[in-house]
């Protein structure tokens, strides 16, 4: 299904209630696309999907929503755009109470749900038409412009007049895009935008969100794969079995967790006994290599002290936590990395 949604004003809201942040991450709500306070969403026979939620998606930010199949991601998209009402809880769409908002906020946003739908016989140009006609909003005199500016902003103008049953798959999520950007759009909901597409696509569309972010939209992208995440969001929120675990730009989710430092030296034991005595912790020694915690040591004086010592240096690295290592740990399962 491709849902084309698009909402005004902003008003004082409460600080979001206990959600697991980094401590040098302070989002005030009224700078947020989205809010959501302890949106719960409970089905028939108890099975609890969405659990007590608290969102903060700062406006202009790619907010990756991380986690595995099943984690709850798209029952939280699906209670975002009114398509589900909770159980408990509410949230805000660019300023607005939903569902009772979503005459106002709706205009504004765009949305791809599970996957585009479109006529196959019919070509992307007549397929957007389509689409526009559903908008009442929508003014038919303009509609001409409006499809060709949607269709070049995904780099479809092109293609515009063939079938959409010869478009291929990543040219088939473009074209989904550029449905939910036939009017002005302040935020974009993408569910899984790169699911499914070979690498050509993914790169084609992880482009195209970079580009859209670029002109001062919100994107807000589900998915369960970290390479995706890692390269094209500024923001994340990590779910896990419909929980919120941990939210706020990837940079300050790094930085809670210590680098280390990697030696590599045919004198393994001297290089560990000197990383000792600089009092680095957690020094492990392996075959030709050293690693450990580096804490307040800066780097240069690492190689400096091994070097003064006498000790043959191969090779040296700092290593930072790769995103994988950062959500398995909060996690406690693991991630496609790659698809």
């Amino acid at each position: 299904m491709t849902t084309t949604m698009t909402g005004e004003g902003a008003h004082e809201a409460a600080p979001l209630p206990g959600v697991p942040r980094p401590a040098s991450e302070a989002i005030s709500t009224d700078d947020c696309s989205i809010v959501s306070r302890g949106l719960t969403k409970r089905f028939r026979g108890g099975q609890v999907a969405v659990d007590d939620l608290g969102l903060a998606v700062p406006r202009g930010s790619v907010f990756g929503f991380l986690g595995p199949n099943g984690s709850g991601k798209t029952t939280t998209i699906r209670m975002l755009l009114g398509l589900m009402s909770p159980t408990s809880g509410g949230c805000e769409v660019l300023g607005r109470p939903m569902p009772a908002g979503l005459g106002a906020a709706l205009p504004k946003v765009g949305a791809v749900v599970e996957g585009p739908a479109f006529y196959p016989y019919l070509s992307g140009e007549a397929n957007l038409r389509r689409y526009d006609a559903a908008d009442p909003t929508a003014d038919p005199r303009t509609v001409r412009a409006r499809v060709g500016v949607a269709l070049d902003r995904v780099g479809l103008g092109a293609a515009a007049g063939k079938r959409y049953r010869a478009y291929s798959l990543g040219m088939r999520q473009r074209l989904a895009i550029a449905a939910a950007l036939l009017g002005p759009r302040e935020l974009l909901v993408l569910d899984e935008p790169t699911n499914g597409l070979d690498p050509q696509g993914t790169r084609e569309v992880r482009s195209l969100i970079k580009e859209i972010a670029a002109d001062g939209t919100t994107v807000f992208v589900s998915s369960h794969l970290l390479a995706e995440v890692e390269q094209m969001c500024t923001h994340v929120g990590v779910m896990r079995t419909g929980r919120l675990v941990a939210q706020g730009p990837i940079a300050s989710l790094r930085e809670g967790h210590a680098p280390r430092v990697r030696v590599e030296s045919p004198h393994a034991a001297q290089a560990a006994s000197v990383l000792n005595h600089l009092g680095l912790a957690d020094v492990r020694t392996g075959l030709d290599e050293v690693t450990a915690e580096l804490g307040a040591v800066a780097p240069e004086r690492v190689v400096a002290e091994l070097v003064g010592d006498g000790v043959a240096v191969r090779g040296f690295a700092v290593l930072r936590p790769s995103l994988e290592e950062l959500f398995v740990g909060l996690t406690g399962e693991g991630f496609d990395v790659d698809g």
